[in-house]
């Protein structure tokens, strides 16, 4: 008898680490493909306007974010009740499914469609965090949570440089290589992701709580949890301005190909990875999750201020390196919000957290897209197409201040129950 089976039967693979990030790993790839590519085509299809192209790609962003907004908190309770993986695995899905809109449809009303679909299940990334919660005391997590971002930084360096090489032959092929990923994580999964939630820590779901509205009340319910999704929310808000205007802003600004673009994003994503896989640990064990939040909002309010007004190229990769800091605030984040939480309650959490980037993702792109826009078409009066950037310079810097109050961590008598 081996140590895997008795009695004749086969036991269950434990929940580790290594198995979510697998998962996390592979899907970041897979949406980091499209990244510089799904502007630009949707550029092609708008007859090359690139104005228009900004007011469609917010558009876009807003309808996702919308579903994200109703979704998320049902997705949430969801993993509590059924567990992680199941809930992955329908994520995944339906980010294939969204991959196979963008590489077939013939116009942007069919583009719409998968994005819907995708919005609707999309909660791989918040799933994972609270996956990550499951098996990781308390004390641990904000490293953790740091080498999951790091999963999310080698997304941004291998998925932007596959799309961009893929994407100087045909714009649609990123995107079957992007669902072939999904495929196979999806199958993986399916055969291979053991489930981290025993039936003993599972909780029943509360509909009245399965909302937006029940969701922030579950926020307000412990102190100081709501100010912290609060800085996250803003966090999310001031990031949404590279997805939504970046591939549109430097193709206008310094006249970047997709090929450039590919390899900025891979240099963004190697000075993520190593500050999310190499430095959260260290900073969170000399400067407290607070400090490393603190140092991420000032760091990534003075980078988009680089990004903002940097005159050339050049001068505008001179921000990346202080970008890679903001890889500390996620994790100091979600490391003070999880330590607030009892664990029959994580993917609530995650679910309310998921809401939040949904305003995010509905509210962000649209101000950024149309003052984008706004920008390029009044280039000659204001020359500032920088301008949506230095607004989120402005969104870190709010955070930085509201972060000093509500920032605070527990003592272990303070933490619910294991």
């Amino acid at each position: 008898m081996t140590a895997s089976t008795i009695n004749g039967a086969r036991q269950p693979r434990t929940a580790a680490f290594g198995f979510v990030f697998a998962s996390a790993l592979m899907n970041s790839v897979s949406f980091g493909i499209m990244i510089p590519i799904l502007p630009n085509l949707i550029k092609q299809m708008n007859g090359g306007d690139t104005a228009a192209a900004s007011v469609w790609t917010a558009v876009f962003a807003t309808v996702w974010g919308l579903m994200q907004f109703f979704c998320g908190p049902i997705l949430g309770m969801l993993s509590d009740r059924f567990g992680r993986r199941p809930v992955l695995l329908v994520s995944i899905f339906g980010l294939f499914v969204d991959f196979l809109f963008m590489a077939f449809a013939p116009t942007l009303q069919w583009l719409f469609v998968g994005r819907v679909f995708n919005g609707i299940t999309a909660s791989s990334f918040s799933t994972a965090n609270a996956y990550v919660a499951d098996i990781t005391p308390p004390e641990k997590r904000a490293h953790n949570f740091g080498i999951m971002g790091s999963a999310f930084g080698v997304g941004f360096v291998l998925g932007p440089t596959i799309g961009g090489v893929l994407g100087e032959h045909n714009l649609r092929w990123p995107f079957l290589a992007a669902a072939a990923l999904c495929a196979i994580n999806w199958i993986y999964g399916l055969l291979v992701l053991p489930e981290s939630l025993p039936l003993e820590r599972r909780s029943k779901i509360q509909w009245s709580r399965a909302n937006p509205i029940g969701s922030l009340l579950f926020l307000h319910s412990t102190p100081n949890l709501l100010g912290l999704a609060s800085v996250g929310l803003l966090f999310q808000l001031g990031f949404t301005v590279l997805p939504t205007i970046f591939v549109l802003y430097t193709g206008y600004r310094y006249g970047w190909t997709p090929q450039i673009l590919g390899f900025t994003f891979m240099a963004t994503g190697v000075s993520q990875i190593v500050v999310q896989a190499f430095l959260v640990g260290p900073a969170v064990r000399r400067l407290g999750e607070r400090g490393a939040v603190l140092v991420g909002l000032v760091a990534g309010s003075l980078a988009f201020a680089i990004y903002g007004l940097a005159p050339t190229g050049w001068l505008y990769l001179c921000g990346v390196p202080v970008f890679a800091l903001t890889g500390f605030i996620q994790p100091g984040l979600m490391g003070l919000m999880s330590q607030r939480v009892g664990p029959t309650h994580q993917g609530q959490l995650q679910g309310a957290n998921q809401s939040l980037q949904g305003i995010a993702s509905f509210s962000a792109p649209s101000f950024f897209g149309f003052v984008f826009a706004w920008a390029v078409r009044h280039d000659a009066t204001l020359h500032l197409p920088g301008l949506p950037i230095l607004a989120s310079a402005a969104l870190f810097g709010v955070a930085f201040f509201l972060s000093l109050r509500v920032a605070t961590p527990l003592s272990v008598s303070q933490r619910p129950p294991a």
